[in-house]
């Protein structure tokens, strides 16, 4: 895709929403294409605070289609993937670039484990001597379909496949990079769908991946996507955390089993596979009665000895894979599997016999299922190095949180940050409602006052309420209070572990509310008469004994509550908030029991990071504003 600036970012604007049918003027959306066209003229990084309604896929799009610069898209949610990959890139090859006389072409990449592995796919079919006890239980009918699918299938992801794949046929006919040994040596390697997506990605003009993808790439510095100018990472508050899981380590029984059963699928030695397994229960007995703490590093003795036990029976694991003589080519693809395998844990157990204190290691999961966790304490010097110094950087979000630069290593003098604000209006559409006379949320009272309001306001709203908890504990006590007593349905996020098919079920009866907990403060988008009331019950701030977080405050001392704990509570309620004003017409509440938000010394703090809404501390105003737009 060959640079031509034939076309202005505001004509090329214009001519990629002129066929739109809920085209608007959207000023925004200009001042941020204008911003990010200079940083790619320039090389200086640019963060862009774009509120809801901005436009802010084409705010990024339109410049780098400009620019002709190779780009990859990094998003938080499939969903925006899917605009991205479904709408978006197709609306701006058919105007901007047929306008320049040019192709635009683009791929969306994916963690291997999405893509069918038609090698897993053949042994599952019998299509080799022997058989997993996984691949056995099967129905051959499903195996047949799958395979229907997969000669027809161009992309080979999972997602698109037609019919409900349960866990066990998912983990039969996938591979997972850890056990993968690469295309050059597995004799399906010239049809492999996840190589398939990686050759697109490695010609197309832009790539669309998950920022987990995306932090797995900076990890093995560019080993999993291809060279590219631009990297624009959306929804970037939560980049931090993102990058943190990408690149920390975990260890449990459940991960040496795996390596156990991959391995017992070439080779029955149960000496050898007893060795690393019985490892696990020694490492669980250590991890439960730690669940939940930090622990030092070096890591203790105890854990050090258990680690270092399951080192050694890898080791040995290793050198009899690599002894082991196979007879046929299935064989030797499920041996270099183990090998592959074998050898990532390997490693990572070296990693974590020698980490020091710039990591945080700390127990997670449950007393079933209990977690060794090795994050890095802080994430700044691998973006640094990662991303910063070898790339222009595009980030954005409706809302980023005021320390961003200095949490992701971006230093003074090297980025722009601009806010272009939200076409909708606030001020005459919405309300921000706190009753600042409740009992603090620690108090015996609250839970009852604020059921007493919360049914009120929704009575007033006619139901139309997603009502969001800090907890679960705190959602099951709303359900349990109110649902008896309202005339309208309420739905419970414990109703269905599917969360589209609960939005699609909320908003497709006006009267009806959701009780949902923080996997609902973003990513729900539900515009119109559907929604008029958005609850919280508290301020989110983390919790003050979160492993990782108390690490970090320590490090910062004195101005950990400011630094850590106030920008993401704000960052939270902003996006919480978010959820009531989807178009220019929708009109709304948003309610925060909280007092503290009316009463605190950094309620200023918290405030600056919502919309710029009229705020009340009068309920009997929140409920004729309710009514006014019920009756509407």
């Amino acid at each position: 895709m060959p640079r031509d600036n034939s076309l202005s970012v505001r004509d090329a604007l214009d001519v990629a929403t002129a066929g739109l049918s809920d085209a608007e003027d959207r000023p925004g959306q200009r001042s941020m294409a204008e911003h990010v066209a200079e940083a790619l003229a320039t090389g200086r990084h640019v963060i862009v605070q774009a509120g809801t309604g901005t436009g802010k896929t084409l705010g990024y799009l339109v410049p780098i289609v400009l620019s002709g610069r190779r780009a990859v898209i990094t998003t938080a949610t499939k969903a925006l993937q899917d605009q991205i990959a479904r709408k978006d890139l197709p609306l701006l090859r058919d105007t901007v670039a047929r306008e320049l006389g040019r192709d635009l072409s683009w791929a969306v990449v994916k963690g291997r484990q999405n893509y069918l592995c038609r090698q897993r796919l053949a042994e599952a079919n019998g299509e080799t001597p022997t058989l997993s006890d996984e691949m056995r239980t099967i129905p051959a009918k499903r195996l047949v379909e799958l395979a229907k699918w997969a000669d027809g299938s161009d992309t080979g992801d999972l997602s698109e496949f037609p019919g409900r794949l349960d866990a066990a046929t998912t983990a039969a006919i996938t591979v997972s990079s850890d056990e993968c040994p690469g295309a050059r040596r597995c004799p399906a390697g010239g049809e492999c769908f996840a190589e398939r997506a990686r050759d697109r990605a490695a010609e197309s003009d832009i790539v669309v991946v998950n920022t987990h993808l995306y932090g797995l790439d900076v990890a093995s510095a560019g080993a999993v996507l291809p060279e590219h100018d631009v990297v624009v990472i959306d929804e970037v508050h939560g980049l931090e955390d993102i990058m943190s899981d990408s690149v920390a380590l975990s260890f449990s029984s459940g991960r040496l089993r795996w390596l156990a059963g991959v391995a017992g699928r070439v080779f029955a030695q149960p000496d050898l596979l007893d060795r690393l397994t019985r490892q696990g229960p020694l490492l669980d007995e250590i991890l439960v009665p730690l669940i939940g703490n930090r622990l030092s590093a070096p890591l203790p003795p105890e854990i050090t000895a258990v680690l270092a036990a399951a080192r050694l029976a890898v080791n040995d694991l290793l050198e009899a894979l690599r002894a082991l003589n196979t007879n046929d080519l299935d064989a030797d693809q499920r041996r270099l599997r183990a090998q592959q395998a074998a050898t990532r844990l390997g490693d990572n157990l070296d990693q974590a016999l020698s980490i020091n204190d710039s990591f945080v290691p700390y127990v997670s999961g449950t007393p079933n299922n209990p977690v060794l966790e090795i994050a890095p304490l802080d994430v700044a010097p691998v973006l640094a190095n990662g991303i910063w110094s070898g790339r222009t950087a595009i980030l954005t979000s409706a809302t980023v949180p005021a320390n961003l630069p200095t949490r992701v290593g971006l230093t003074d003098g090297e980025f722009d940050a601009i806010d272009v604000g939200s076409p909708f209006d606030y001020e005459s559409n919405s309300l921000l409602y706190c009753p600042s006379k409740f009992p603090g949320p620690n108090t015996p009272d609250f839970t009852r006052a604020m059921h007493d309001e919360l049914y009120r306001l929704i009575v007033a709203a006619g139901g139309r309420t997603l009502a969001l908890f800090t907890s679960f504990r705190a959602l099951d006590q709303a359900v349990e209070k109110l649902r008896p007593i309202l005339d309208v349905p309420v739905l419970s996020q414990r109703d269905d572990p599917n969360k589209s098919r609960l939005v699609d079920e909320f908003s497709a009866d006006e009267s009806s509310c959701l009780f949902a907990t923080a996997g609902f403060f973003q990513g729900v988008d539900i515009p119109g008469r559907t929604l008029s009331l958005v609850t919280l019950d508290r301020i989110p701030f983390p919790r003050p004994d979160e492993p990782l977080l108390s690490a970090r405050r320590e490090l910062l001392g004195d101005r950990a509550f400011r630094e850590i704990d106030l920008p993401r509570a704000a960052t939270l309620l902003a996006q919480a908030s978010g959820r009531l004003i989807r178009s220019a017409s929708d009109r709304g509440v948003v309610t925060v029991f909280d007092p503290r938000l009316a009463t605190a010394q950094y309620r200023k703090q918290l405030l600056a990071a919502l919309p710029p809404m009229r705020r009340t501390v009068n309920s009997d105003e929140v409920c004729r504003f309710l009514e006014s737009i019920t009756q509407a």
